[in-house]
């Protein structure tokens, strides 16, 4: 059975700042998707949250791209903006960068991760969803998921994992991609997934079978608007087991909490903090950046979950290091590294400033 999987995010309106979500768009989300599954265009869905970011997870069988699913996301972040409103909740509709749909939610605002497969005898997916960072905060992970034997047993010792996996690259600036092959291309490959503010992996195939393996969203609200409106705050889905790594393979990489842009003002680097869905309500300085984990088990195109994968204890390390990390970079301030360096703020005020200050530049 060809099974869609659909996950599309927007930022639409913040409670209390942009720390997290009113329970009131939430239950919108889920009253517009119940009439949607009961009228056919959906098999099931769940709703969920990350921060100030409304997500929803929908199955289908109507394939990637789907005008009809993709109008009801936006409808639904339509009326989910008219509650935000009515409750004055900060930043009301900032990701809706449209008033009219035109047939596809790419380039509208909202993130977007889609893939349709094969349903398995058994089907675990994981979707991960971040806060207060950016489109190429999954580069490292995925690396280390589907490249790095350090982290992925199962690159080694696996048949089925062994001949390595394929990696869509995109740059989001040029609006240009490229597929390489790992394990023979991985040092091409690191030096684009390195570069995280321009370079994003947008899906990953395992070479000996052509599955999909995982896809995220790539769309950089900045490049879309034309000014800084919030960071992009992506979802990611991976397939575990069988063909693709294990569910703890998958979740390794975040054992470690690596650096990511974002953060305040979506102009600062902090650590990617792995939470509860209870704990992602990022506050200290609108952080740090935050990452759930839902995990499912497919079933004939209905979400058996989720389970919140890192709601373990195995995990608190990387919270305190996490907090650690959080504190040293804080202690720059406005100075780089902790703020991110010039050409990554054109967004910003930077600009302007820029512009006001020029003619007061002299020659050395």
């Amino acid at each position: 059975m060809r099974i869609t999987l659909s996950v599309i995010k927007a930022d639409i309106g913040g409670f209390v700042g942009h720390s997290s979500i009113h329970p009131d768009l939430v239950s919108t989300a889920q009253e517009m998707l119940e009439q949607a599954r009961r009228r056919g265009t959906l098999i099931d869905y769940k709703v969920l949250a990350c921060g100030d970011d409304l997500q929803l997870v929908m199955t289908h069988t109507r394939g990637e791209d789907n005008p009809e699913v993709h109008q009801l996301a936006f409808e639904v972040f339509k009326a989910g903006t008219a509650v935000a409103k009515r409750l004055k909740l900060y930043g009301a509709g900032q990701d809706i960068l449209s008033d009219a749909f035109s047939g596809n939610i790419r380039g509208m605002g909202p993130g977007l991760a889609e893939m349709e497969m094969e349903e398995r005898p058994s089907e675990p997916v994981i979707v991960f969803m971040a806060d207060k960072t950016s489109a190429g905060a999954w580069n490292l992970p995925l690396y280390k998921m589907f490249a790095d034997p350090f982290n992925t047993a199962g690159l080694v010792i696996a048949e089925s994992l062994h001949r390595g996996f394929a990696f869509e690259i995109q740059d989001v600036k040029a609006h240009k991609k490229i597929t390489l092959n790992a394990p023979a291309e991985i040092y091409d490959m690191l030096m684009f997934m390195g570069a995280p503010s321009r370079y994003a992996v947008k899906r990953v195939f395992n070479r000996a079978t052509g599955e999909i393996a995982a896809v995220s969203s790539t769309e950089r609200l900045a490049e879309i608007a034309g000014r800084y409106v919030g960071k992009d705050d992506p979802v990611l889905v991976v397939r575990c087991q069988g063909n693709f790594p294990a569910v703890g393979e998958v979740l390794e990489p975040f054992a470690h909490p690596f650096i990511v842009e974002g953060w305040m003002r979506g102009s600062h680097h902090g650590p990617l903090m792995p939470t509860s869905f209870r704990d992602a309500t990022p506050s200290r300085f609108d952080g740090p950046p935050r990452v759930i984990a839902a995990g499912f088990q497919l079933a004939e195109g209905h979400l058996v979950g989720p389970r919140d994968l890192f709601d373990d204890p195995a995990f608190d390390l990387a919270r305190q290091e996490a907090n650690l990390l959080a504190n040293m970079l804080r202690r720059h301030g406005p100075f780089e590294p902790h703020r991110l360096p010039l050409e990554e703020m054109e967004y910003t005020t930077m600009a302007g400033i820029m512009r006001r200050l020029g003619d007061r530049w002299e020659p050395l």
